[in-house]
C-alpha cells in the first residue's frame, strides 16, 4: 500500500503545483506575447536539448539499429492503449459520449484481442483513435492557453496544458504494474522507443530552423490550437492567448467533425525530441 500512496501523494503535489503556477502566471500571456517566460524557457530548452543530444538520442539510435520494427511497433501500441483510455475520459468531459464510447470499445478490443494492447486490432476495425488530453478539454470549455512554458525533461507546454501533465503521466502502464522496478524499466523502454521512432524528423530540426527554440514554440502553440478546434480554429480566436475567463461556461461546440484535412497526429518529440509525458502515457 506504500507505493500507491506515494504515487498518489506525488501526483497530488505536482497537480497542486501546476494549478498554483497556472493561477500566478496565466495573466502574463497576451495575444502578442504568448511567451513572457522566454528567458527561463530558453535555458530549460537548452538543458533538454543537451540531455537529448548527449544521452537519449544516442541510446535511441543504437536501440533502433538492433531492435526489429515489429517489436518497436508493439511497444508503441502498448503505451498507446493507455493513452486511448485517457482520451476516452476526455471525450466524455468534452461532451462527446459517442466518441468516448467508441474509444472505450477500442481499448477493450485491443486489450482483449490484441494481447494487452501490443497489437492494434481496433484500427483495421475502423475504431479510429482520438488523441485527447485534459489540456484540450479545458480549451474546449474556453480556458485560454496562458503563458508558454518549457518544463525540464517534459518539454514544451502552456500553463493550461500543464494542468494535464499529472493525468498524462498517470494513464500509463504504471496503472497495471505494481512493481516499481518493472514500471520504471517499462517507462524507460517506452521513452527510448518513442525517441527512436522520430529520429529522422528531429534530425531535420537544426536544418530547417535558424532558431530551433522559436520554431518549436510556434509549432507547438499552433498545433495545440488546431487540436482544440479539430483543425478549424476560428479566425478571431487564432493565437488568442489573452487570459480573461469566460463569463460563463459554454457548450463544447469547438470539437466538431470536419471534412477538412487535420494536422498530422505527431508526437511532441517530433518538435523537440524530448517530451516524456507523450512517451509514457
Amino acid at each position: 500500500m506504500t507505493v500507491p500512496l506515494q504515487r498518489a501523494t506525488w501526483a497530488k503535489g505536482l497537480g497542486g503545483l501546476l494549478i498554483v503556477s497556472t493561477a500566478l502566471l496565466q495573466g502574463c500571456a497576451t495575444r502578442h506575447n504568448p511567451d513572457p517566460l522566454e528567458s527561463m524557457n530558453r535555458k530549460v530548452f537548452s538543458f533538454n536539448q543537451a540531455l537529448d543530444d548527449n544521452l537519449l538520442k544516442p541510446v535511441a539510435t543504437g536501440y533502433k539499429a538492433v531492435t526489429p520494427q515489429p517489436f518497436r511497433t508493439a511497444i508503441s501500441n502498448f503505451g498507446g492503449n493507455f493513452k486511448d483510455l485517457w482520451s476516452a475520459l476526455n471525450l466524455f468531459l468534452q461532451g462527446h459520449p459517442g466518441d468516448g464510447a467508441t474509444q472505450i470499445m477500442r481499448v477493450s478490443v485491443n486489450t482483449t484481442f490484441g494481447l494487452a494492447g501490443l497489437i492494434d486490432i481496433a484500427t483495421p476495425m475502423r475504431l479510429e483513435r482520438h488523441n485527447e488530453d485534459f489540456g484540450q478539454t479545458l480549451g474546449v470549455w474556453g480556458v485560454k492557453p496562458g503563458a508558454y512554458i518549457v518544463w525540464p525533461f517534459l518539454g514544451p507546454s502552456t500553463l493550461r496544458d500543464s494542468v494535464s501533465i499529472p493525468g498524462d503521466l498517470y494513464f500509463s502502464p504504471r496503472l497495471v504494474i505494481s512493481d516499481d522496478a518493472t514500471a520504471n524499466a517499462v517507462s524507460i523502454l517506452q521513452v527510448i522507443n518513442a525517441r527512436a521512432s522520430v529520429l529522422d524528423v528531429t534530425n531535420l530540426l537544426g536544418d530547417v530552423a535558424l532558431d530551433p527554440y522559436s520554431f518549436v514554440r510556434d509549432a507547438y502553440l499552433q498545433r495545440r490550437q488546431s487540436q482544440v478546434y479539430n483543425g478549424e480554429p476560428p479566425e478571431e480566436d487564432y493565437e488568442d492567448y489573452d487570459s480573461e475567463p469566460a463569463a460563463a461556461p459554454v457548450a463544447p461546440q469547438s470539437k466538431v467533425e470536419s471534412s477538412n484535412p487535420r494536422w498530422p497526429d505527431i508526437t511532441l518529440a517530433e518538435l523537440q525530441g524530448l517530451r516524456a509525458d507523450e512517451f509514457v502515457r
